[in-house]
């Protein structure tokens, strides 16, 4: 039963749980909070103190010793022990992009700090694999010696040689992803680290200029790479990728320029595809492209911009069935690109899918297909399908993500996982001995590997829970960097504010980002705290449109919540209900609350003459 108090003329309420879900029967912040927690299981080098994966130990922890470089650190792309350059710069790139999205719903959920570790453990490495100017090291191992061997991570007696590209021997598509990424990630750190930010953003200006002045496949320079990750589509896309970056964050012309005069050359505004990922950038650099112009930044390349935002809609459309040639789907309705681990290419399809429906939203535009027109809110949904198809929703009623649902991959093919934790059984596992041992076991694995997306099904959704089945049960951080986004959006629903304008990512509490949660805690997965916003009223005055906004704070804890702090951005005009922290920019609770029981809702009010204000959670106690 809801309770009213009328107090100093705000409406306080007592009020049940505010869901924030976009309904559908799947926890997508368990999930989310899931899918993050994989990266820490990936992890290489010297693990921190606030790992929660417990079951991991150190490793790698001599790399690039022998070539007189420090390159400890990282991560291991998939189910082996290799450090790839190239797929692990494109995970960092998604996972920023994933933040810059919508990191305001995954500081609501509580893993926006996670979610920021998991970005800075990539960029660590990748600073350290970039010594000098025009040197960058994209490889440490290699496929050939590390699959011939089943051993854990900390038990590695495989090759670790490192490998670069230089001058004499370039890399322009590892060089223009890794210039993505650093560049992706400074935007994430400018206000949480600004010292760090420009750091990365030195590189980022670096490596992007290596990329452009000395053009060449790396998979030329480093050929171990190639029956692994082969660049198959070239350097033209990330030359182009790398500069959105740049442009998005630096604002400079130079960027923006080098998108409008190196379209047709580099096949920005010539390629129409139909997959997006570690190797083929095209579709992510026209949705990026077409949202500067929709945003009214296209300057005077507004021509050629339309030209890439054409190509950005015909991947739309041909992820929806709505174009010229569709991509493929099983007979369950699942995007189907390849047998070998077909997720990648539907985790980066829905993030896709999902910013250019709020990138629609924003511009009050449609999506224009051969078909007719398609509304924004079509696109959400078919994202939404196809994440929670891998969730459960599926003629197996199998989840894809390990430790998700009831019915999930027991035997994933990952060394790490497979065998038993060195914190159990320090005994050494052997190169050989692994495989005779571990990998032919026909039991499920030691270690969970939580929140892990694995390859998945076949064309006709069949799938075998075999460990010596990679195709289908090898996971890899390119699966999961893009589903963050896709899964926080769902989980927290539309933010409210204009996806065409500059982010500003909401302050993170590290003491809360880091704190590993209670082992006995029965939801763990749980977002703590829930915020709902809407407008409640409208008028114009002076010919300006104001809005009265009502935001509406649970506790979804189970527990008694204190000491709340919430940061509240882009607020234009008065704000009731909280008490202002003078000192530290933030508010707390008002003067006549002290705590929030569980289950329970405050609510407080704004009135300003433009769109949602960003609110987070900033820090708060549990008693």
């Amino acid at each position: 039963m809801e309770k009213f108090m009328k107090m100093g003329g705000l409406l306080f309420l007592l009020l049940g749980v505010v869901p924030l879900a976009l309904g559908g029967g799947h926890d997508y912040g368990q999930a989310l909070t899931k899918s993050i927690l994989f990266f820490e299981a990936q992890r290489s080098g010297y693990l921190p103190g606030n790992q929660r994966v417990k079951w991991r130990g150190n490793s790698g922890l001599l790399d690039g010793k022998a070539s007189g470089v420090d390159l400890v650190g990282g991560y291991y792309d998939a189910g082996d022990n290799v450090k790839f350059g190239l797929p692990m710069a494109f995970t960092v790139t998604m996972m920023s992009w994933s933040i810059l999205e919508y990191g305001s719903q995954m500081s609501s959920s509580g893993e926006l700090g996670h979610a920021m570790d998991a970005v800075k453990w990539g960029t660590d490495y990748l600073i350290k694999a970039h010594p000098q100017p025009h040197v960058l090291y994209g490889e440490v191992g290699d496929g050939n010696t590390d699959h011939y061997c089943w051993q854990r991570p900390e038990d590695m007696t495989t090759s670790r040689s490192a490998y670069r590209i230089d001058q004499n021997n370039p890399g322009s598509d590892l060089a223009g992803e890794t210039a993505a990424a650093m560049a992706a990630a400074s935007i994430v750190f400018r206000r949480a680290n600004p010292a760090y930010s420009r750091e990365l953003l030195t590189h980022a200006h670096q490596l992007f200029d290596f990329a452009d002045k000395y053009r060449g496949k790396y998979d030329s320079s480093i050929s171990v790479a190639q029956k692994y990750y082969r660049s198959v589509s070239g350097y033209a896309d990330e030359l182009l990728w790398a500069a959105a970056w740049l442009y998005k964050a630096t604002n400079q012309e130079y960027y923006l320029n080098y998108l409008g005069e190196n379209g047709d050359a580099l096949g920005g505004t010539g390629w129409a595809m139909t997959e997006f990922g570690w190797d083929v950038k095209y579709a992510g650099v026209q949705t990026l492209v077409a949202k500067l112009l929709m945003g009214g930044k296209a300057g005077e390349h507004s021509s050629v911009f339309g030209k890439y935002q054409e190509k950005a809609e015909m991947f739309m459309c041909s992820c929806m069935g709505k174009g010229y040639h569709n991509v493929q789907r099983t007979p369950g309705g699942l995007i189907y690109q390849q047998r070998w681990n077909n997720l990648q290419f539907v985790t980066s399809a829905s993030f896709l899918l999902t910013v250019y429906s709020d990138y629609l939203t924003s511009a009050r535009k449609d999506l224009r297909c051969s078909t007719g027109s398609v509304a924004p809110s079509e696109l959400l949904a078919f994202a939404k399908s196809q994440v929670d198809y891998v969730l459960g929703d599926n003629p197996r009623a199998t989840s894809y993500m390990v430790g998700y649902g009831n019915n999930y991959p027991q035997q994933v093919h990952h060394r790490g996982s497979s065998i038993v934790s060195v914190k159990v059984n320090p005994s050494f596992v052997s190169c050989r001995g692994g495989y005779a041992t571990w990998f032919s076991r026909k039991a499920s694995d030691p270690n969970l590997l939580t929140g892990a997306i694995v390859g998945g099904p076949d064309a006709y959704d069949n799938f075998a829970d075999h460990r010596d089945n990679y195709e289908q049960t090898e996971p890899a951080t390119y699966n999961n960097a893009p589903l963050l986004g896709v899964l926080a959006r769902l989980h927290g629903g539309h933010s409210g504010s204009n996806q065409l304008l500059p982010v500003e990512i909401p302050h993170v509490a590290k003491p809360i980002a880091v704190q590993p949660k209670p082992k006995a805690s029965p939801t763990p997965s749980a977002a703590p705290i829930a915020i709902d916003q809407k407008a409640t009223a409208s008028w114009v005055a002076n010919g300006k449109t104001y809005y009265r906004y009502s935001a509406v704070v649970t506790n979804k804890s189970g527990k008694t919540m204190k000491n709340l702090n919430l940061w509240v951005s882009k607020l234009y005009g008065p704000l009731w209900g909280l008490t202002k922290n003078v000192n530290e920019g933030s508010y707390g609770f008002p003067t006549w609350v002290s705590s929030l029981p569980a289950g329970k809702s405050i609510e407080f009010v704004y009135i300003h003459s433009a769109p949602i204000a960003d609110v987070s959670v900033s820090s708060y106690t549990l008693a």
